[in-house]
């Protein structure tokens, strides 16, 4: 009874800290780019995550390298996964509020589903797609309802967004297909190093940026990105998956939107509007289905 006890207690330390740095990622992401532009600001991100995820390798003993036959593997995951989908998620922060964004994003469990089912030829069950076309169209109604309600364009950012979280859920899933076991920490260290000289290079050339405009509050959300989000986000989540079920897991996708709505609330004074607040219950429904039909199968698997 006690080591069940201690578990659930880690398990619920782990879910809070992951849920709150997920939730707190969307405003740092906006305040970077308040004055450093979001390819540089990007590339200083993962510089600064770079160091510490070394160190980590090297004390742990992890390799830095995929195993051979996966390298070129890798460098895909330097390009498209961290130089690519990272800048279109910062750049999406340009044109949509910071609650719209992590709203976009918490999608990842249903943009992998589809993803599963196009490039792996995983079967749907009926709770699967129900939870997918509940899920894509609260979003669909979201963002329409966000768009017309705004005097501004979103749609750059919004795409921008998409995409993003499109990468995410294709290279998740061709991890899976090439059935690769790396650890965490060689699927993160050399990529994020490769992809902060590129993304420096590449911004340094395209947005030319003046080092003298940037404050001191976007360069702490630069760090705060790197280092909390980039190492001490993404390991208390394997660490979480570790203690907890995949499902269990996977529930921080219907947390993290609500953080980041409530900052949003707190440090600007604004939202979306009241008529997508309202539309968020069915997109969590429709998230969690598609988590829990999951759940459902791999009992009914691992029974077999």
């Amino acid at each position: 009874m006690t080591s069940k006890i201690k578990n659930t207690g880690i398990i619920i330390i782990l879910f809070t800290l992951v849920a709150l740095t997920w939730g707190t990622t969307w405003m740092a992401m906006k305040i970077a780019i308040s004055t450093v532009p979001p390819i540089y600001a990007t590339g200083l991100r993962f510089l600064a995550a770079s160091p510490l995820l070394i160190l980590l390798s090297y004390f742990t003993r992890t390799p830095l390298l995929f195993p051979k036959g996966n390298r070129v593997f890798q460098l895909w995951v330097c390009i498209a996964y961290f130089a690519i989908s990272f800048t279109l998620m910062i750049y999406g922060e340009r044109y949509v509020n910071s609650a719209l964004a992590s709203i976009i994003f918490a999608n990842m469990p249903v943009a992998v589903l589809m993803t599963s089912v196009l490039l792996l030829g995983e079967r749907v069950s009926m709770t699967q797609l129900a939870g997918l076309i509940l899920g894509v169209g609260s979003l669909a109604g979201i963002l329409w309802l966000e768009s017309a309600n705004s005097g501004e364009t979103r749609w750059p950012g919004v795409l921008a967004l998409l995409a993003a979280v499109l990468i995410h859920a294709v290279m998740y899933v061709l991890c899976k297909k090439r059935g690769q076991k790396v650890s965490v920490l060689t699927y993160n260290t050399l990529p994020c190093l490769g992809a902060g000289f590129l993304l420096l290079f590449f911004g340094h050339f395209v947005e030319m940026p003046d080092t003298r405009l940037f404050s001191v509050s976007s360069l702490s959300a630069v760090a705060y990105l790197g280092v909390i989000a980039g190492v001490c986000g993404i390991m208390a989540y394997f660490a979480l998956q570790q203690y907890a079920s995949a499902f269990q897991a996977s529930l921080v996708f219907l947390v993290f939107p609500l953080i980041a709505i409530g900052i949003e609330k707190m440090v600007e004074n604004t939202t979306i509007s009241n008529a997508s607040l309202w539309l968020i219950l069915p997109l969590l429904i429709g998230i969690l289905l598609t988590l829990y039909s999951n759940k459902a199968a791999s009992l009914k698997k691992s029974a077999h």
